[in-house]
């Protein structure tokens, strides 16, 4: 847990941080910060995350009292809150509208996929919440379903949301969503990315674990597309026996098209 001189000076180079990226824009995103047991540091509201000064942040009890501070704290107040009662090991929860991960959350496309190792190894999936109205009790209720085993998830119409330990390690994690977001795009534009089969997410879960990176476990967000990978994989002896794999394994170009196809039917059919 981070004492409260230390959050402040981190809550406000986050903020410049996330303004300076691109991820809020105006008086958009919130961060805070758990500073003791029951006592909470968060941005105020109307105010831009790129210009605050430490004495702008609001120290709140766990009702969202105001207990410090000469602002009001930021409307998204109860959103966090509820984040700290449901999980213990959260110090820190940053919310922004990093603009291609909110592009995905506006069209409805949870970042569910398995394809970059780095993600999984992570955040494991970042999944799709229900729309809520901003500033409302139905925030909370929209991510009850994905708070107990996700550290990072889009706000369906809404942005993103990042947690962590620690006020840093929330806001990397939000850097790696909007990461994986521009490499998804990217993706799309030349087909369609090629997930990873299911035996390589569980080598790489186990790698997690092995890593000893803390956190809840990672379920899996069905997207299909490890099954349709699967079912358009060769074996290696179906692969020497026809002659479709090259002398370093790369497999046959059909049958590169074949699983993009399948991806592709998968994203379509969600």
């Amino acid at each position: 847990m981070t004492g409260e001189f230390d959050a402040r000076r981190r809550i406000i180079e986050i903020g410049r941080r996330l303004w300076a990226r691109g991820y809020v824009a105006a008086n958009d995103g919130n961060i805070s910060a758990r500073i003791a047991k029951d006592r909470y540091l968060i941005t105020p509201t109307g105010r831009s995350k790129g210009f605050l000064g430490t004495d702008d942040l609001v120290i709140v009890d766990d009702r969202g009292r105001k207990l410090a501070g000469a602002l009001e704290p930021t409307s998204e107040l109860p959103m966090h809150l509820f984040v700290y009662q449901a999980r213990p090991d959260v110090h820190a929860v940053v919310h922004a509208h990093p603009p291609k991960a909110t592009g995905f959350a506006c069209a409805g496309i949870p970042l569910a996929q398995c394809v970059l190792p780095e993600v999984i190894l992570s955040l494991g999936q970042i999944p799709l919440t229900s729309y809520a109205t901003p500033s409302t009790s139905e925030v909370p209720q929209s991510i009850r379903q994905f708070i107990g085993a996700y550290n990072a998830m889009l706000l369906r119409n809404h942005g993103a949301l990042a947690l962590g330990s620690d006020l840093f390690e929330a806001y990397y994690r939000m850097e790696t969503v909007e990461h994986f977001a521009e490499i998804a795009l990217v993706a799309k534009t030349l087909g369609g990315a090629s997930p990873l089969l299911g035996e390589e997410v569980q080598k790489l879960l186990r790698v997690r674990q092995n890593l000893g990176i803390e956190g809840p476990p990672v379920d899996c967000v069905d997207c299909g597309a490890c099954d349709a990978a699967a079912s358009q994989a060769p074996s290696a002896e179906m692969a020497q026996s026809d002659g479709s794999s090259s002398g370093d394994g790369s497999p046959d170009e059909s049958i590169i098209d074949a699983v993009i196809e399948q991806v592709r039917k998968a994203l379509a059919e969600r």
